[in-house]
């Protein structure tokens, strides 16, 4: 258990963030919540005026020795548009900005890398993503935890959630998690 991480992650709404990393090998645990903002103790509602700072986010908890933190930027890189911002699809204001939140040196100069070297294979315009030391995180409500797979047949889910999960399976099936 010695090399478990964290890694924290903003792509837009944390529902999405949250399905595509939770069936990666690796990944003990994602939490929806915020953080990047100045309000103390955020909930959602406060989060949805766009006043607090705060961007929706997921904390990822990994065993380092399965996946890496670059690998995890991949899946990150790939599954949102990092050139819009403040905006993901039809979400928008900062609360929905693409963003990694380092809590050491090496995520820093890893995701320093990445955005200088692996972003712009997928995107040809300027890549927005804020990189930024992790701040106090804030857990989202209990009913904003596992929502994708407690409400598969959400019409957000099946439009936007879906085809994020889909590309995580096309593109990263070997670090997908096996099944029985």
């Amino acid at each position: 258990m010695d090399n478990l991480e964290i890694a924290t992650l903003g792509a837009g709404c944390f529902w999405c963030v949250e399905a595509v990393f939770q069936d990666l090998k690796g990944v003990k645990s994602v939490v929806s919540g915020y953080t990047g903002g100045e309000t103390d103790h955020p909930t959602y509602k406060d989060i949805c005026t766009g006043l607090t700072g705060h961007a929706e986010v997921a904390k990822i908890t990994y065993d380092s020795s399965i996946i890496s933190f670059e690998d995890l930027l991949k899946v990150f890189w790939t599954t949102h548009d990092p050139t819009t911002l403040n905006q993901q699809g039809a979400d928008k204001g900062t609360q929905y900005r693409s963003a990694i939140y380092y809590h050491n040196a090496e995520q820093k100069e890893i995701a320093l890398q990445s955005k200088q070297d692996f972003a712009p294979q997928l995107w040809n315009d300027p890549i927005v993503t804020e990189i930024t030391e992790a701040p106090i995180f804030y857990s989202a409500e209990a009913k904003h935890q596992n929502f994708y797979k407690d409400n598969l047949n959400y019409g957000y889910c099946r439009v936007v959630i879906n085809p994020k999960v889909a590309k995580v399976k096309e593109k990263f099936a070997h670090l997908l998690k096996s099944y029985a």
